[in-house]
């Protein structure tokens, strides 16, 4: 399963989804991506097909492996992925390197296990208000579900998921 960061930052106030949708079609990708949130309807652990959660791994654009499987993520030791496999934007960006991306932090709105987060997820991604907060991930420390919470006025990374495989 592809994990993939759409092709510039975003605050709190997003349509994620639609945009890991849309610019996955884009890119010609002919899966379906959704965004790796928490929201109001699902939690972050279940974005991903049931039957794909163990013996998939993740990886990036270029097929490089980020983690061993989905459910990895959620076992407690915040989404520790190797750090020296690229994350890629849709358009081919490394997100670690490249400046369209000045903070190397991911939104989630989860806690460690991909449970929603109701009141660190920017009210449902839908508010980038400064007084509103998020759970977010800095990239540095190796893990995607690091616990820290931004204020929902910063724009950064968006991660997508493929969310079932497609051979």
């Amino acid at each position: 399963l592809h994990l993939v960061a759409l092709n510039f930052p975003l605050s709190g106030d997003m349509r994620a989804d639609f945009q890991c949708f849309r610019q996955a079609q884009l890119a010609g990708l002919t899966s379906t991506y959704r965004a790796f949130l928490s929201s109001h309807l699902q939690d972050l652990a279940t974005v991903v097909r049931r039957s794909d959660r163990h013996h998939l791994p993740i990886v990036n654009l270029q097929g490089e492996t980020l983690l061993s499987n989905w459910e990895s993520i959620f076992d407690g030791n915040g989404g520790q992925f190797n750090i020296h496999v690229p994350i890629y934007s849709f358009d081919g960006r490394n997100v670690m390197t490249d400046s369209s991306w000045p903070q190397k932090v991911i939104w989630h709105g989860s806690t460690a296990n991909g449970i929603r987060l109701v009141s660190n997820y920017c009210e449902a991604w839908h508010t980038a208000d400064m007084g509103a907060i998020g759970q977010a991930s800095p990239l540095n420390t190796g893990k995607l579900l690091d616990q820290k919470v931004y204020s929902c006025n910063n724009q950064f990374i968006v991660l997508c998921i493929e969310n079932s495989f497609v051979s």
